[in-house]
C-alpha cells in the first residue's frame, strides 16, 4: 500500500517537471512575439515555416501529406506535436493505472471540474460566434495549460496545499484527455478509409506485442510511426496516432522488483571484500574487468533495464526533449502574432473577444460551478487542507490555456483565407491566458494563508 510520503512525493516529482516546462514556453513565446514584429526580420520569420521538409527513400517521403511534402511549419504541428500528444498519451496511461485517475474516489472532483471547464467556455464561444465565420473556433477556449498554471501556483511556494497542485494537475490532464477526443472528431475530413483500415492493423500488431509481452521500445516506436503516416494521410489528424501508440505500451515490467533486487544481490555477491584493494591500485590492468566481472556487471545492467516498463521509460526519456525542444519550438514557429495590421477594437470585438471571454469567464465559471455542485451534492470531498476561496483562484488558474489552444487555432483556422482569423485568435488566446494568469496569481497571494503548510514529502 502507498504511502502518504510515497503519494506526495510522486506528485510534487511530476509537478515540479510541468513547472520546469513554463520557462522555456515563456521565453520562445516572448521571441516568436519579438521576432514577428521586427521590420527586419519578420519577413524571414513568416519565410522560414514554409522550407519543405522529406525523409525521402526513392520516391517515397515519409513527411509527406496527400503526396505533397510537409513545410516546416506542418512538420512541427503535425510531427512532433505528435511526439508531445505521445508524451500525453503515456502520462494519462500512467495516471489511469497507478495515478490520479487511478480509482474513482481520486478522479471524480478534477474530471466534474474539468467537465464544466470545457462546457462553458465553448457555450460562451458559441453564442458569441453564432452566425460568424469564426464559429468552428469554438474549441479553442477549452484547453489549460498544464505547465502555465502550475507555475503560477510555483511562485506562491509552499503557502499552496500539495492537495490543490494535484487537483489543478489532474483537472489540466482530464481536459487534455477532452482535447485529445475534439481533435479526433471534430476536425477530420476527406476520409481515406483504406488508409484507416491498414492503421488498424499496425495498431491491432501493437497489441498483440503488449499481449505476448515485446518489451522492446524499438518495436512499439517504429510501428507507431507506421500508424502516425497512415493517419497523417487518411484525414484523421496525426497527433491522435501518438495516443493511440502511447495506450499500446506495457505498463508491466519484464521483472518486479523483488526479482530485480534478488538479481543484484546475487550478481554483487560475486565481488569479494578482499578483491576491493586491486580495483584501487594504480596499475591500469588491474582496473580492468575480467570476463566474468562483465558478465556479472551486464547481467545487473540487463535486470535493470528490464525492472522499468517501456511506459515508464519512454516517459522518463522523452519529458526533456518535449520541455525544452517540442513546446518551445511549437510556441516559437505559432505564438508570433502580427501586430502591425491589427487596431485597438480587435480586443474587445470578434473572435478575440469569443476566446478571452473563454478562458477568463468561462474557465472560472465552469471549474468553479461544477466543483460546488460536486462537492455540494456529496459526490466528493473537498481538496485537502483547502477551501473555497482557494478553489475559486485555482478555477481561475484554469483559464491560462495556452499550447493546446494554440493547436486547436490552428486546426481552425488552417489556411491562408483565415489568416486574419488565426491571427486574431493568437491575440485572444494570449490575453485570455495573461488576464487569468495574472488574476489568478493575486487572488492566490491575498486569499491564501501566510504560513506555509508543513507537509510530509
Amino acid at each position: 500500500m502507498e504511502t502518504k510520503t510515497g503519494i506526495f512525493y510522486s506528485a510534487r516529482k511530476m509537478i515540479a517537471s510541468y513547472i520546469k516546462a513554463g520557462n522555456p514556453l515563456i521565453i520562445a513565446t516572448v521571441l516568436a512575439l519579438v521576432v514577428a514584429n521586427l521590420p527586419v526580420v519578420s519577413e524571414y520569420y513568416a519565410n522560414l515555416w514554409n522550407y519543405p521538409v522529406r525523409l525521402q527513400i526513392g520516391d517515397f517521403n515519409l513527411f509527406s501529406h496527400g503526396g505533397h511534402p510537409m513545410n516546416l511549419k506542418d512538420f512541427i504541428n503535425d510531427a512532433l506535436m505528435a511526439v508531445f500528444f505521445f508524451s500525453i498519451g503515456l502520462e494519462i496511461k500512467r495516471e489511469v493505472l497507478v495515478g490520479e485517475l487511478s480509482s474513482v474516489k481520486k478522479a471524480l472532483l478534477p474530471i466534474i471540474a474539468a467537465c464544466g471547464g470545457m462546457i462553458v467556455p465553448v457555450v460562451i464561444f458559441y453564442l458569441l460566434s453564432q452566425g460568424t465565420d469564426y464559429s468552428r473556433g469554438c474549441a479553442i477556449p477549452m484547453a489549460t495549460d498544464i505547465a502555465f498554471s502550475l507555475g503560477v501556483l510555483a511562485m506562491l511556494g509552499n503557502r499552496v496545499p500539495i492537495s490543490l497542485k494535484i487537483f489543478l494537475t489532474t483537472l489540466a490532464v482530464a481536459d487534455d484527455i477532452g482535447g485529445i477526443l475534439v481533435i479526433a472528431t471534430c476536425y477530420s475530413s476527406d476520409i481515406n478509409y483504406m488508409n484507416l483500415i491498414w492503421s488498424a492493423v499496425a495498431i491491432a500488431v501493437l497489441v498483440i506485442g503488449g499481449k505476448m509481452r515485446v518489451h522492446s521500445k524499438s518495436f512499439y516506436l517504429l510501428i507507431g510511426i507506421v500508424v502516425w503516416y497512415l493517419f497523417l494521410n487518411s484525414g484523421v489528424h496525426a497527433t491522435i496516432a501518438g495516443v493511440i501508440v502511447a495506450f499500446c505500451l506495457p505498463a508491466k515490467p519484464v521483472y518486479n522488483p523483488q526479482k530485480y533486487i534478488q538479481t543484484i544481490r546475487d550478481s554483487i555477491s560475486n565481488f569479494h571484500k578482499e578483491d576491493d584493494a586491486n580495483f584501487e591500485k594504480s596499475d591500469k590492468e588491474k582496473n580492468i574487468l575480467t570476463k566474468i566481472q562483465m558478465d556479472w556487471l551486464k547481467r545487473i545492467e540487463s535486470a535493470s533495464d528490464k525492472v522499468i516498463s517501456p511506459l515508464q521509460d519512454l516517459e522518463d526519456s522523452l519529458t526533456p526533449i518535449v520541455t525544452y525542444f517540442i513546446i518551445p519550438l511549437f510556441a516559437f514557429a505559432n505564438a508570433g502574432i502580427e501586430l502591425g495590421g491589427m487596431s485597438i477594437s480587435d480586443v474587445y470585438s470578434g473572435v478575440s473577444l469569443a476566446i478571452i471571454c473563454g478562458l477568463f469567464f468561462g474557465k472560472f465559471i465552469g471549474i468553479f460551478s461544477f466543483t460546488w455542485l460536486s462537492i455540494k451534492l456529496g459526490l466528493t470531498p473537498m481538496p485537502a487542507k483547502s477551501n473555497w476561496k482557494m478553489i475559486s483562484a485555482v478555477s481561475m488558474l484554469g483559464g491560462i490555456g495556452f499550447t493546446v489552444s494554440l493547436f486547436i487555432a490552428n486546426l481552425s483556422f488552417p489556411d491562408a483565407a483565415h489568416f486574419d482569423l488565426l491571427n486574431s485568435s493568437k491575440l485572444g488566446i494570449l490575453l485570455g491566458s495573461l488576464i487569468s494568469g495574472f488574476v489568478g496569481y493575486f487572488m492566490l497571494k491575498w486569499l491564501l494563508p501566510k504560513t506555509p503548510f508543513n507537509e510530509e514529502c
